[in-house]
């Protein structure tokens, strides 16, 4: 029955997408109202069961934007174990993304970007703070608030430079002499991680 029940909704889903010919608003720009055609669709073929709520019954409304770019970028750095910032006013801050730095200042389309390890710095006026980041993903939002989300990180002038060398030898040696997929993947991610860790300290 609820194979059914699925396909009969895909099929009122899909008629009821190709007569729109209006672009969609995003769903956080929406009302958290109940879908009518689902809800119609749902009553059909399952009429002694309740209706599920849909992903856009829980969401809060979008923030709003402003009206003109504010002067600062607000960020919220966290991690698993602290928060390294909250709402702090910055000029700028510089991530390392999957797809190269990227610079974020006020007003920075809204984006969402995995973080590989490398430098993240923030930059307020003259002063500069460098993070040295593992992994983890940044949300830039539309109203100038960028939420960093990071697995672990470290300010750069507390690494120490012999480990950093010590840690890579090592992890070259395991990758070179590693002898099953999982310790290959490991060894890879040590290799990696301590890599830009070094470039980091050396650049």
């Amino acid at each position: 029955m609820l194979r059914q029940a699925s396909r009969l909704l895909s099929r009122s889903v899909t008629a009821a997408s190709s007569k729109s010919v209006t672009a969609r608003a995003f769903s956080t720009e929406l009302p958290s109202t109940v879908d009518s055609t689902f809800v119609e669709s749902w009553k059909k073929v399952a009429p002694n069961m309740d209706p599920p709520q849909t992903p856009s019954s829980f969401m809060k409304p979008r923030p709003s934007t402003a009206s003109s770019i504010p002067t600062k970028l607000t960020v919220n750095f966290v991690l698993p174990y602290a928060s390294e910032l909250s709402g702090k006013e910055v000029d700028m801050v510089i991530i390392p993304a999957t797809t190269g730095q990227m610079g974020v200042l006020p007003g920075h389309v809204p984006t969402i970007a995995e973080l590989k390890p490398g430098i993240m710095s923030v930059h307020e006026g003259t002063d500069i703070k460098k993070y040295f980041v593992s992994s983890g993903f940044a949300f830039l939002h539309a109203n100038s608030v960028a939420d960093i989300i990071a697995v672990e990180a470290v300010p750069l002038e507390n690494i120490d430079a012999s480990q950093v060398q010590k840690g890579l030898a090592d992890f070259t040696q395991k990758l070179a002499s590693a002898s099953t997929d999982l310790e290959k993947a490991e060894a890879q991610i040590g290799v990696e991680v301590h890599s830009a860790m070094n470039a980091a300290l050396s650049g």
